[in-house]
């Protein structure tokens, strides 16, 4: 792979990188309860799921996905569950939207906040199909496929966890907002509904 067509991905990469969709929510709703540092783990977590899926691509799962009906509804709906069970939790927890002190978040809280957007990185069938659309179009003929597949993945990985540190920036302030119990509960509801909205948006789309 060229340095030029790396650039040509970049270039075709940001679209999606920076589009709308769970994890950029899951990643403000993290930085407005928990501060930035907490979306630098929440970031995280997102990159690595895509890398993961990367390597997916490359092994043949995402071209399943793509002819596949079954399979395709299958990530679908339990990708979907996944957010609604994440929108149901943050509606029916009344601290659910609380802003907390950096310093009295639990030692655990990290890991957690990391696995959870994991799991909505990887339970995403969009963001395979569209990491199946996309990196092909970039390999080199007669290279290895794999080391490519890896710096593709992890650039857009990378890509994306800039994005949410960037919205972090941009998101920590309002943190005083939620202070107010009527405003937390507002936007706990706001997000708790969101999450839910995109799980009914994911079971009801189609390939």
């Amino acid at each position: 792979m060229s340095f030029e067509i790396w650039l040509l991905f970049l270039a075709v990469a940001i679209v999606p990188a920076v589009s709308p969709g769970p994890a950029i929510l899951l990643a403000i709703s993290n930085t407005l309860r928990f501060g930035r540092r907490a979306t630098l783990w929440s970031a995280a977590g997102n990159a690595l799921g895509l890398v993961v899926m990367g390597f997916m691509v490359a092994y043949g799962f995402g071209a399943v996905m793509a002819v596949s009906a079954t399979a395709f509804t299958v990530l679908k709906l339990i990708g979907a569950a996944y957010l609604v069970y994440l929108g149901v939790k943050v509606w029916r927890d009344p601290a659910g939207m609380n802003a907390m002190p950096v310093a009295v978040v639990p030692r655990d809280r990290s890991w957690r906040l990391c696995r959870q957007a994991f799991l909505v990185a990887v339970t995403n069938p969009k963001a395979m199909l569209i990491l199946a659309a996309l990196l092909p179009q970039f390999l080199t003929a007669g290279a290895p496929v794999l080391p490519q597949v890896l710096i593709l993945s992890v650039t857009y990985a990378l890509m994306c966890y800039a994005n949410h540190l960037v919205l972090a920036f941009f998101a920590a302030p309002l943190r005083r907002a939620l202070q107010s119990r009527r405003t937390a509960d507002l936007v706990r509801r706001l997000t708790g509904g969101l999450f839910i909205g995109f799980g009914a948006a994911l079971a009801a789309s189609s390939r």
